[in-house]
């Protein structure tokens, strides 16, 4: 990604401009014209379509999307501003995960107690290339039926674009599939973590000890998984993506948690799955999150596959078989568990009322399990926030 923020601000440009100040160029030569937003410069990625109509600072943060281009379905985005407290991204070393965002309709004035500048000028400080004016509801479709196009997005105040340059990028790069995107995201160092969760006219607060000690292995982490953790009880220690069996267990933790995070699974797998499968052989309680459980299953021998659209929203239906109850959750994915390939000491948990696909499983011989969605809820309902508690009640069974 190359990108200009030396003087970032947060004037936003007059609309309508007299030519395109941004391009969307997809792998096979279309080139969609638009209004440029946020950083200057151009990002190659996988352009996504994420149906959640709140939470547009949450999903640009989130590290699960380092690699993609974001288009909202929902129309307005950005009409209530940009705040600190909204952001998703746990590790502050890591730049913007995400190459991108799409938006129909050009940014209004912000309109929010909670706001404290532009979106515009946010986009910019943060070195995320933004377009609007696109239809949409077009580039869903089209993602819908032919699948998540590889494209670069660019942006140049003046509407001056090398285009043949540009298809040759998008035509050239060879797609998430095959790459582990979690260095790009994930933090280098160990670390304890206190943050709680938001309340309002307080904000953030601080954690003062919990009854267990969770090492949270990060591939990507987000901050409210983090908070969630500690508001279940949870002393939480970071630990980075590349951390031995041995390192962990030296921590003497209750349990490991498995986060979420960008990229090919099979890709993170070849250096996570052999200290995922040291820590079940020890009866460490687990429990992942998204990447998380995509590791948890390739751990035990199953596959992964790459979805033709992935799920990106917070309206998705999961029924949860342990309980009978449907969820509305959030979800971030492109890969998804076959379970047809689950060894018979794991049973599904968890499955999308849209597809059919797998989004959720736990070991019947040892105490380990795990979502495909995000329980955390940021944004998103908070249907499935229960599944902490889930990971302390194990914990607690596993001090007896």
């Amino acid at each position: 990604m190359s990108v200009d923020q030396d003087k970032p601000s947060d004037a936003q440009p007059s609309w309508p401009l007299a030519r395109p100040t941004a391009l969307l160029v997809l792998a096979d030569g279309t080139v969609l014209e638009g209004q440029g937003l946020g950083a200057q410069g151009e990002a190659v990625g996988e352009v996504c379509f994420n149906t959640a109509i709140t939470g547009y600072q949450e999903i640009l943060t989130d590290p699960s999307y380092a690699g993609q281009i974001v288009t909202f379905t929902f129309p307005h985005v950005g009409n209530v501003g940009a705040n600190e407290e909204d952001v998703e991204t746990s590790n502050p070393a890591a730049g913007a995960g995400v190459r991108g965002a799409i938006v129909h309709a050009p940014i209004t004035d912000p309109s929010n107690f909670r706001s404290t500048r532009h979106f515009d000028g946010w986009l910019k400080a943060r070195g995320i290339i933004g377009l609007c004016g696109l239809d949409t509801r077009a580039l869903t479709a089209l993602i819908r039926e032919s699948g998540m196009p590889n494209a670069v997005i660019a942006h140049s105040p003046d509407g001056s674009f090398d285009v043949e340059r540009l298809k040759g990028e998008a035509a050239r790069w060879p797609g998430i599939d095959g790459m582990d995107l979690v260095p790009s995201v994930a933090s280098t160092r160990a670390y304890e973590w206190r943050g709680a969760p938001w309340r309002p006219g307080e904000g953030y607060g601080e954690t003062k000890g919990g009854r267990f000690k969770v090492v949270a292995i990060d591939y990507g982490v987000k901050s409210n998984i983090l908070r969630l953790l500690t508001e279940a009880g949870c002393d939480v220690v970071v630990a980075p993506a590349t951390s031995s069996a041995d390192e962990i267990l030296a921590q003497k933790p209750d349990g490991v948690f498995l986060s979420n995070g960008p990229g090919d699974p099979a890709e993170t797998g070849k250096y996570a799955v052999p200290v995922i499968r040291a820590l079940l052989d020890r009866k460490t309680p687990t429990f992942g999150i998204c990447l998380g459980h995509q590791m948890l299953a390739l751990a035990l021998g199953a596959k992964t596959v790459k979805m033709r659209q992935g799920h990106h929203g917070a309206n998705h239906p999961v029924k949860d078989f342990a309980t009978g109850k449907v969820e509305i959750v959030s979800m971030n994915h492109g890969f998804a568990v076959d379970p047809a390939t689950l060894p018979d000491n794991a049973r599904e948990t968890h499955r999308s009322l849209f597809d059919g696909s797998n989004c959720g499983i736990e070991l019947t011989d040892r105490p380990a399990f795990s979502v495909q969605h995000h329980p955390e809820a940021s944004p998103g309902p908070r249907d499935s926030h229960y599944l902490f508690r889930r990971f302390a009640d194990m914990m607690a069974r596993a001090e007896r």
